[in-house]
């Protein structure tokens, strides 16, 4: 499969949202339709975080520094080898997207929006997940929609998820 490009050389796509909201689903399909690498920002979460979230407990800022930090080292791996990749990242807030992107001109945002009862609705329905249908509140309350400023490719996540992956990639075009 080609590789494709977009205006800009965007290289790098960071897919945000709360737990639940699609992110893994959505980056996974959107890679595999590009034929990007595709990454799952959990995949780097050390091991104290997620025996923390299967307990119930919400992560602090503490906990999520060491893990945004190493997400953001896999994107700069990836922009130094010249790949091209997809990365699923909860992302919630602007300083976390600040370390994520910040003036990485390569790297686009898409925010995954979606309210809190569909939300509720797909993690319920979600088995063998280390985060807990009912820390989604702490994700709501964590959230910092991104701003204009920032760039993002805003997508509702209620139409089906390759609905969503085309309206990504034609608000790449743009």
């Amino acid at each position: 499969m080609a590789h494709e490009s977009f205006p800009g050389d965007r290289r790098i796509i960071v897919v945000m949202g709360v737990s639940g909201s699609g992110k893994s689903t959505i980056a996974a399909l959107l890679a595999q339709r590009l034929g990007w690498i595709y990454e799952d920002g959990d995949w780097l979460h050390p091991q104290s975080n997620i025996e923390k979230m299967h307990r119930g407990v919400a992560l602090t800022d503490k906990d999520r520094w060491p893990w945004l930090e190493a997400i953001a080292a896999r994107i700069d791996a990836f922009r130094r080898e010249g790949h091209r990749a997809v990365i699923a990242c909860s992302a919630l807030k602007r300083a976390y997207r600040d370390v994520l992107i910040g003036t990485r001109r390569d790297v686009r945002l898409v925010f995954l929006k979606g309210d809190e009862k569909l939300v509720a609705q797909r993690l319920a329905s979600r088995d063998g997940h280390f985060m807990p249908p009912r820390l989604l509140a702490s994700q709501f309350a964590a959230l910092e929609e991104p701003q204009a400023d920032e760039r993002p490719i805003v997508v509702p996540i209620a139409p089906h998820p390759r609905a969503v992956v085309e309206s990504i990639i034609a608000k790449l075009r743009g």
